[in-house]
């Protein structure tokens, strides 16, 4: 899921419920359809790889395979998810009830998070720091960036639609963005643009694509791609900057030219878009074991963070049988496991006033913004 500023950050998904399609990252079907299975295994997948990389960021300085499996992984984790965010994202307008579920799913989640993250690092990484110290809500802290990102993509999707060359044009964005060291960090705006184009992008697409996609022919190609791109990570690792990947940094602030930093953009872009299609090639289209646990995927984005960081803080990565290729494996699995406990019904449940929360009573009873937070029953699956 990814660092803000500072090495800190990362990934998420949730549920349909509505005919226009909720705030959350990468929603399901419109009310009265059947989920789409491919599209809930996508989301699961994509939070599975986001824990994946969280769990190996601090066995990077020790070990070029961990960090070529980070690269290679962060190379196309958030372009999926936030393609997929674009996808669900082409009948947003604005209405009342768009925004108000907008608000209730992205921008109050945000609010929540942000503080909850922030009170976290102080009780139990900085206790000489005072709880209550005033923080800014304006810096996204660790993975709560994409909340935001999410909020003003989202916002612009009108903008996206009325233009005649998109993403032609939010690739001009994002360059630029690159090579623009004094934009600041409020709302982490320089990955806000950075990012831009896949959001772009994923309104663009249609789901004939995706079927496209996991056609025999495209998965063989992507079966070649995929380890040629994961072996040239391992030879890449100790000769490139892996901060590139995180998109929050300008190419000056990273110590490289802006011509450089242009080239960079699209390369990244070029590289994301391309892995990003093997991933979702290989991704089911059947239901799986799994498949109900992609719509409780957001859940396992917010959540999982604060094992991640405890995990550093509490000092797990210094026990001996971690450095070690069985431990490597074995924290791999703890990962996978935790992030996907934390996609089930029971955590949903447990945790829906804050990822969730209804927010029915802030809206006008005469607005359907009113009802747009309301509980709602699962959209049925489909056979």
């Amino acid at each position: 899921m990814l660092r803000v500023r500072n090495p800190r950050a990362s990934l998420p998904t949730a549920r349909a419920r509505t005919a226009d399609p909720p705030p959350e990252a990468t929603d399901g079907p419109p009310k009265g359809k059947p989920r789409d299975p491919y599209f809930d295994n996508a989301k699961y997948l994509a939070i599975v790889l986001v824990a994946m990389g969280h769990v190996w960021a601090p066995l990077m300085p020790d070990s070029r395979a961990a960090t070529a499996l980070y690269m290679f992984v962060y190379a196309f984790h958030m372009p999926a998810f936030i393609m997929l965010a674009g996808y669900f994202s082409r009948s947003f307008t604005g209405k009342p009830a768009q925004i108000g579920r907008l608000i209730s799913g992205v921008l109050v989640p945000y609010l929540i998070f942000v503080v909850g993250y922030t009170l976290f690092d102080r009780w139990v990484n900085n206790t000489d720091k005072p709880l209550f110290e005033p923080f800014s809500l304006l810096d996204p802290y660790y993975l709560t960036w994409f909340l935001i990102a999410l909020f003003c993509w989202r916002l612009s999707a009108p903008l996206w639609r009325a233009l005649r060359w998109p993403l032609p044009v939010s690739l001009a964005v994002a360059a630029i963005a690159t090579v623009s060291p004094d934009l600041g960090n409020d709302f982490n705006i320089m990955r806000v643009l950075q990012f831009l184009p896949f959001f772009v992008l994923g309104m663009l697409l249609r789901r004939e694509h995706f079927t496209w996609l996991v056609r025999r022919e495209t998965r063989i190609a992507a079966a070649v791609i995929g380890p040629v791109a994961l072996l040239f990570a391992y030879w890449v690792a100790p000769r490139m900057d892996y901060h590139w990947f995180y998109r929050s940094h300008s190419a000056q602030g990273l110590g490289f030219t802006w011509d450089y930093g242009v080239i960079m953009s699209l390369a990244l872009f070029g590289c994301g878009l391309v892995l990003t299609g093997c991933f979702l090639a290989f991704v089911p289209g059947r239901h799986m074991w799994f498949t109900a646990l992609g719509a409780g995927s957001i859940y396992g984005y917010l959540l999982h963070g604060f094992l991640i960081k405890g995990s550093r803080w509490w000092g797990w990565y210094d026990l001996d049988w971690v450095n070690t290729p069985a431990g490597y494996v074995a924290i791999t699995l703890i990962g996978v496991a935790f992030v996907t406990l934390l996609c089930t019904t029971p955590v949903q449940k447990l945790f829906r006033w804050v990822v969730e929360p209804p927010l029915g009573w802030a809206f006008r009873k005469d607005d359907p913004a009113s009802t747009a937070t309301a509980p709602a029953a699962k959209v049925p699956a489909g056979k």
